[in-house]
């Protein structure tokens, strides 16, 4: 199974962004969490990162084929991007919304995700778990429909 992490924008800033809501873990521990926790179920991992919409739209859209989830982070894209939700919807991927924090429990606007629809499912507000939590969805998910 391979799987493609995509991340958005300002994501590249964990450790030293907000530390007290988003953590002190940079985006390459969460990359090597991750990448521990997907050799131990023989997942291929791969991961990018882009602060540009048009970059996360095109990666979505080169995915179909070549992997089987989609993990997306689209961080601020998540309550704005149609873009990001028609790309995923268009290229008729399988992915996960994953958040670090508990979108429903901050600003009002961060409780709308213009992804969700598209998205196979969404895991929100478990810190750096929340990457590990979005890999079990896809694996689970992958053995269920094979």
């Amino acid at each position: 199974m391979k799987v493609l992490f995509l991340n958005g924008p300002n994501l590249n800033l964990l450790g030293q962004r907000e530390p007290e809501i988003y953590g002190s873990m940079t985006l390459a521990d969460i990359e090597g969490m991750v990448c521990e926790h997907a050799g131990r179920h023989n997942v291929e991992i791969v991961f990018h990162q882009s602060n540009h919409e048009g970059e996360l739209v095109t990666q979505v859209q080169q995915s179909a084929g070549d992997y089987d989830y989609v993990i997306l982070n689209a961080a601020a894209y998540t309550h704005t991007s149609i873009a990001l939700k028609d790309a995923i919807t268009g290229a008729g991927v399988n992915a996960i919304e994953i958040h670090m924090t508990n979108v429903h429990a901050r600003e009002a606007y961060r409780r709308k995700s213009m992804i969700a629809h598209a998205c196979v499912g969404s895991i929100n507000g478990f810190g750096a778990t929340s990457y590990i939590l979005g890999l079990e969805a896809a694996i689970l998910h992958h053995k269920g429909n094979n």
